[in-house]
């Protein structure tokens, strides 16, 4: 039987997240194929243990998921070894980057195939077909070279995630103890990740999944949801989960009996959601949500401009006075709003773009006067390949283009264009970049983030003071002061570093 290594690459965000996606694919193939695991948040030296099982002669696969930035020191460099060293190994790509970024991606020579999309059918399919030397066109979700010619086969309808295996935690277990998954965050001592559905049924245009699931979404029960998480209460401790879904609030009725039944395990969880789809649950739903140890949502805010949400295609429901009348709901259930902006959108000249960044910053500081508790994430605007759509073909018009070969993502300047700080976009002006970073580092001084815990009441209240003047005189130029004492202190980003502190 042909053996299968699973390699999860070094992410910044998620040192101690179970890598649902490996597991995912282990569960694929669970029975049909030997597999192992190999984790590189978790390894010191992650290629020293993967060239250690190819070693051995059995393997014939390689399944590498990917997502920018971080995650690609890792999974370039060690698939071009694998194609050196290893030359008989079929190298798969799997994760959003190889599905947006896929040119490049199978443009490479040490990358042989791309699961475009879920691979619950599509990986054991494509192992199958190549250990029977079978043809591969006719196998879903699936992107590879024929000759010169780049093969994107269809997309799969998404399937009854309840039907789904078991993810095998008792198989990761054998590699690395899951303890080491549990880390503590503000949600509590031992913090799970857990992802319950697959897709998001809107089409944001700026949005890195929209092209892999076009407006699709499956989630799976309640009910097994509460099973999965009451294992791991139960066999390894976990007190609180993070919900890593695309839009883990997609269905009310669904979240409404997760919640019942989770109530009395005195657990607290985070998730993502829209602020059009929660806002029409009910005043109950809500506060059966917050008995049952909702502590947190993020939301995609986006910007303070309507017209703009309408050409970013967000259901064409969400506007700026709802969210700030949404902002006041939630503090009246004690669940704070996460809300992110993107700021830096491209428009037809510098000055509209510059306008805007002093429109967004202004309609946060009125979130933050209308509830004190919502957490603000910023980001820069970070094009997305989106092929086809309005905002896309503008930011192309503009003189934006991702790099052509795979191996230039590893650039610096592409390294940290995941993290969405460095935009590297030609409408953006060093001057507006030093605006909305200098605006996050004073926001994040007058107001710590609740999930960064380390940070003592003294603490903060010292980086409250020095950023008071700052804040209300809209002054945000060179804010030394304040970025010296975050760095001293190791102010966390959620954004970048996720929830995760040990």
């Amino acid at each position: 039987m042909s053996e299968v290594l699973l390699f999860n690459p070094r992410s910044a965000r998620a040192k101690h997240r179970i890598p649902n996606s490996i597991l995912q694919v282990g569960a694929s193939i669970e029975g049909k194929y030997d597999y192992v695991f190999v984790d590189g948040n978790l390894e010191h030296d992650p290629w020293q243990t993967i060239e250690r099982h190819l070693k051995k002669g059995t393997f014939r696969y390689f399944g590498c998921t990917a997502m920018p930035g971080p995650q690609l020191r890792q999974a370039i460099p060690y698939s071009k070894k694998i194609r050196e060293q290893f030359p008989q190994i079929t190298i798969i790509w799997g994760g959003y980057f190889a599905s947006n970024q896929y040119r490049s991606v199978i443009g490479a020579p040490f990358v042989d195939y791309i699961i475009n999309g879920p691979g619950d059918d599509a990986f054991p399919q494509l192992l199958q077909a190549l250990d029977e030397k079978k043809p591969v066109n006719n196998i879903q979700n699936l992107i590879f070279k024929q000759g010169n010619e780049i093969i994107k086969t269809s997309l799969a309808p998404l399937l009854d995630q309840d039907k789904l295996p078991q993810l095998p935690y008792e198989k990761l277990a054998t590699f690395y103890p899951l303890n080491r998954y549990l880390g503590k965050t503000f949600l509590g001592a031992r913090t799970a990740a857990y992802h319950s559905s697959m897709g998001c049924p809107f089409t944001c245009s700026f949005c890195a999944v929209v092209p892999l699931y076009n407006a699709r979404w499956k989630g799976k029960s309640a009910q097994l949801i509460y099973k999965d998480i009451k294992y791991l209460i139960d066999n390894h401790g976990a007190d609180s989960v993070e919900f890593h879904d695309n839009n883990f609030f997609v269905s009310e009725k669904r979240t409404v009996e997760f919640a019942r039944l989770i109530r009395s395990e005195n657990i607290s969880w985070w998730g993502e959601g829209r602020i059009d789809t929660i806002d029409k649950y009910s005043d109950e739903s809500l506060a059966q949500m917050r008995e049952a140890g909702c502590k947190m949502i993020f939301f995609g805010a986006e910007t303070s401009n309507d017209e703009l949400l309408k050409k970013m295609d967000k259901g064409g429901t969400q506007t700026t006075a709802q969210m700030k009348r949404f902002a006041a709901r939630m503090k009246k259930f004690d669940i704070i709003p996460e809300y992110s902006f993107v700021l830096g959108f491209p428009a037809e000249t510098a000055q509209q773009v510059e306008q805007q960044i002093d429109r967004d910053i202004a309609y946060i500081k009125e979130i933050k006067n209308i509830n004190p508790d919502t957490e603000i994430i910023i980001y820069v605007y970070s094009p997305v390949a989106t092929e086809g759509s309005e905002m896309y073909e503008k930011v192309k018009a503009a003189g934006f283009k991702f790099p052509e070969k795979l191996e230039d993502w590893l650039e610096p300047a592409w390294q940290n264009f995941d993290l969405r700080k460095n935009p590297l976009t030609p409408w953006l002006t060093a001057p507006m970049v030093d605006k909305i970073l200098g605006f996050e580092t004073v926001l994040n001084a007058r107001f710590p983030t609740v999930s960064d815990f380390r940070l003592t009441p003294v603490k903060r209240k010292i980086l409250h003071l020095l950023s008071s003047i700052r804040y209300q005189k809209s002054f945000y130029k060179l804010p030394y002061e304040l970025k010296a004492l975050q760095r001293i202190w190791k102010y966390r980003q959620p954004e970048i570093e996720g929830f995760k502190m040990e």
